[in-house]
């Protein structure tokens, strides 16, 4: 066995405080934690518009489709993402002096009202580009003369 001597006890008693200190730094350098912050996110200041931008002949019974097709005012400063474009008819609006009778929605047919778009608006006038509905007058069997020089009113409503 070793004899216990004053010189071993020392050497003993520094290697217990090596171990202390090294332990005490593991112990620092190991250290968790946690926190938090805040990020805040923009809100778009408007509303896309929708411009229809085609011109479109006057219909009349027996005419052809005509394309629908516009683009977007964006003042919102930032890319805004359009999915689809709905377009309908809100109303009609009979002309001044037209014969008696009924002009509504049910005399013209519009086909493909949703228009894929799906892609992002940049900031700024006139941007980007929908088109794909059609519009046509609906030739019914009665007389339509009540819908002699009519406005057709559409409505567009942008979904994101």
């Amino acid at each position: 066995m070793l004899k216990f001597t004053k010189r071993r006890g020392f050497v003993l008693l520094g290697v217990i405080a090596a171990l202390v200190v090294a332990g005490a730094a593991i112990a620092y350098w190991t250290a968790g934690g946690s926190g938090n912050g805040t990020a805040d996110t923009a809100t778009p200041s408007g509303q896309l518009t929708v411009n229809q931008t085609g011109s479109l002949t006057a219909m009349y019974p027996g005419d052809s489709a005509q394309t629908l097709s516009g683009t977007f005012d964006n003042p919102t400063g930032a890319n805004v993402h359009v999915d689809t474009v709905t377009a309908s008819i809100e109303s009609v609006t009979k002309a001044g002096g037209a014969p008696a009778g009924t002009c509504d929605d049910t005399d013209y047919a519009l086909s493909s009202p949703i228009m894929t778009v799906n892609a992002d608006v940049p900031a700024g006038n006139g941007k980007g580009n929908w088109t794909g509905a059609k519009i046509q007058f609906n030739n019914k069997a009665g007389n339509q003369d009540a819908c002699k020089g009519a406005t057709v009113n559409l409505h567009y409503v942008v979904s994101p």
